[in-house]
């Protein structure tokens, strides 16, 4: 099985200079954990919410909220995000993305062409419903052709 059938393909993006509270609020809106981080549409780097967790002040948003944690949240995405790169191709084996997960200790593995351009992430979720879809306990659909398992 190849990535590219259990990817996810719609990605979220920020510019390097997006600040850690618009990065906050796409995070609290989504249901996602990853965002991909471009310059001229190319892949710079990636955010987890624990990137982002890890830079915020644990006193927002109460009683002992300081003026200087709020003004944490105006660092930029360049900031806070990883910036050595894991990358898959979309025909990288899934038993190849696993392999790359456990040895790098990363939870994503942006997805790219072989010119650069982004066609999706593959997730520790993603894989976990493979598993489970190969295994019968769920159902899961090809991205590439629709197909379910």
């Amino acid at each position: 099985m190849k990535i590219a059938s259990i990817m996810t393909n719609r990605v979220a993006t920020v510019e390097m200079d997006d600040t850690l509270r618009a990065i906050n609020n796409i995070f609290c809106q989504a249901k996602f954990h990853h965002l991909l981080v471009v310059e001229n549409k190319k892949l710079i780097g990636v955010i987890s919410d624990r990137d982002l967790l890890k830079a915020s002040s644990p006193f927002l948003d109460t009683a002992a909220e300081r003026p200087i944690d709020v003004a944490r949240l105006s660092r930029k995405a360049h900031q806070i995000m990883s910036r050595e790169l894991i990358t898959v191709e979309p025909d990288t084996s899934v038993a190849e993305a696993v392999a790359i997960l456990i040895k790098k200790n990363v939870s994503c593995l942006p997805v790219v062409s072989p010119l650069g351009k982004i066609e999706g992430i593959i997730t520790w979720k993603d894989l976990l419903k493979a598993y489970m879809a190969l295994q019968g306990e769920a159902e899961l659909e090809c991205k590439c052709c629709g197909n379910v398992f």
